[in-house]
């Protein structure tokens, strides 16, 4: 270990590192044994079906969860020891919104600014707002907000203080359609900064159309994984059929 808390045995290379990850939920085991690299810039996207352990995985490399067993780091630090100093390295969109209905979104976003030591607090607040088209409802209650306002926001908090890792578990939930290409483009209006970004997601063509490196995920274990540029469309559909499609055994799952 060096002295700033960094894994001598982590790459320089590699935004996110997991070996032999397994999280289990009592007897049920939600990840198998995950091996899983990440580059530094890399776009990477995550498929599978309910249950397969996607937002498992997000929760753990975002340390709202920790693992059951299996070694974990993020930007070279290992999450055992430096969990709290890796935070400020990450910005997660989960099913949870993480912001607090009796606040507006602009006494949340502040309250997140000053947890993060954001500098120029107030404009970057105001950009990020921006960038998912909130400006108008910027002061307003967010328990007055519909879900789809709130996802919006919560990927503005996710933004705010310029995290190098983006952990994005099915970020589209509650979004309406216009909505989607918007907060897209505000992902992208960071691109200057090369964050790496891990997507899980079930549309298989936004996916294709937004990932570097595609996986499989499938009860717990990553079961496929192929570059972009080796792949079309169709192939990945089929391969999404040949691993995963029989596996929505339990579609109300969130594991």
């Amino acid at each position: 270990m060096t002295d700033n808390g960094e894994s001598s045995h982590a790459s320089p290379g590699w935004a996110i590192q997991t070996q032999g990850l397994i999280r289990s939920f009592g007897d049920h085991f939600a990840l198998r044994g995950v091996d899983l690299e990440v580059r530094r810039g890399e776009r990477v996207v995550i498929f599978g079906p309910n249950g397969a352990g996607k937002t498992t995985l997000i929760k753990v490399l975002s340390t709202i969860l920790n693992p059951s067993s299996g070694r974990v780091m993020i930007g070279g630090l290992d999450l055992k020891s430096h969990a709290e100093e890796a935070r400020y390295r990450i910005g997660v969109v989960t099913h949870h919104t993480y912001l607090y209905g009796n606040l507006t979104a602009y006494e949340n976003l502040q309250f997140y600014s000053r947890m993060y030591d954001v500098p120029k607090a107030r404009e970057r607040i105001h950009d990020v707002v921006a960038m998912v088209g909130m400006t108008s409802r910027l002061h307003d209650r967010v328990g007055t907000l519909s879900r789809g306002m709130q996802q919006r926001l919560s990927i503005a908090r996710c933004l705010l203080h310029k995290p190098a890792i983006i952990l994005l578990d099915e970020p589209e939930t509650g979004l309406d359609p216009q909505a989607v290409p918007m907060v897209w483009r505000a992902l992208e209006a960071e691109g200057g900064t090369e964050p790496s970004i891990v997507l899980t997601t079930h549309n298989l063509e936004r996916g294709f159309e937004l990932g570097e490196r595609l996986l499989i995920l499938a009860k717990g274990q990553i079961v496929y994984q192929k570059a972009k540029q080796a792949l079309s469309l169709a192939e990945l559909k089929q391969a999404y059929q040949d691993y995963a499609a029989g596996g929505e055994w339990d579609s109300g799952a969130k594991f």
